[in-house]
């Protein structure tokens, strides 16, 4: 008699795949999220006194984004999935200042690294970005932008004087699945001030800590191929 047709040995069969494809398919889930803000325009920073102002080189939290995604494949693989969350806006408004084609080279750094790209627009849409993955997909999570200690502030001193016109506040937390986050998560905001609040508030709603500062970062080392510097202590 073929093996085959013995009834407990097809049940085996059918539960030995079925269980093969469930492990393989949450491998393949897992994936690093990295989250960038806009520049501040010149036309704006310009009118301050020069120890307080931004972003005088557009690329600061692209370039550290970049840094983080080759960190990334160096310790997880070079075929590791990397999704990589721009906001366009402020890379489109800057691009028209300086008459650079910065969407374009931000595209191509994403091609080049071969990450998934995804353009935010509005809070909503960050916020979605987050909650399509995949239950417990997100293993690592970064930030790179301006920040305070109870947002991060995705566009600044960009379409405002000295304000934002997106961010994500502690309090947005809650309408993001707490399942979108592995429960052995690693996150850190490398913006300013986060550790002094929104640190907690993450802790409490996801379950895993976020690294974040608790004074300012400093991104003047990041065209150095450095990873922003901290000047205060990292708190989680």
């Amino acid at each position: 008699m073929n093996i085959m047709q013995a009834p407990h040995m097809k049940r085996f069969f059918i539960f030995s795949l079925l269980f093969s494809l469930f492990l393989a398919s949450g491998v393949a889930a897992k994936e690093h999220f990295i989250l960038t803000g806009g520049p501040a325009l010149r036309q704006w920073e310009d009118l301050r006194v020069k120890s307080e102002q931004h972003d005088r080189w557009w690329a600061n939290f692209i370039r550290a984004s970049t840094l983080r995604i080759d960190n990334l494949r160096k310790a997880y693989g070079e075929n590791s999935q990397v999704t990589w969350v721009v906001y366009k806006p402020g890379y489109v408004t800057r691009a028209s200042e300086d008459g650079k084609p910065y969407t374009s080279w931000i595209q191509e750094q994403a091609t080049k690294r071969k990450c998934k790209l995804i353009w935010v627009s509005s809070n909503r849409e960050l916020i979605a970005a987050f909650n399509n993955r995949p239950s417990r997909s997100i293993t690592t999570f970064d930030y790179f932008g301006h920040s305070n200690k109870h947002c991060f502030l995705i566009d600044y001193s960009n379409h405002i004087m000295g304000a934002a016109k997106c961010w994500l506040h502690e309090h947005d937390l809650r309408k993001i699945k707490r399942s979108t986050l592995a429960k052995n998560a690693t996150c850190q905001s490398w913006g300013c001030h986060t550790g002094e609040s929104m640190s907690g508030y993450w802790r409490n709603h996801f379950r895993v800590p976020l690294v974040g500062a608790r004074g300012k970062t400093d991104y003047s080392v990041v065209g150095q191929s450095v990873m922003p510097k901290l000047n205060g202590t990292w708190i989680r």
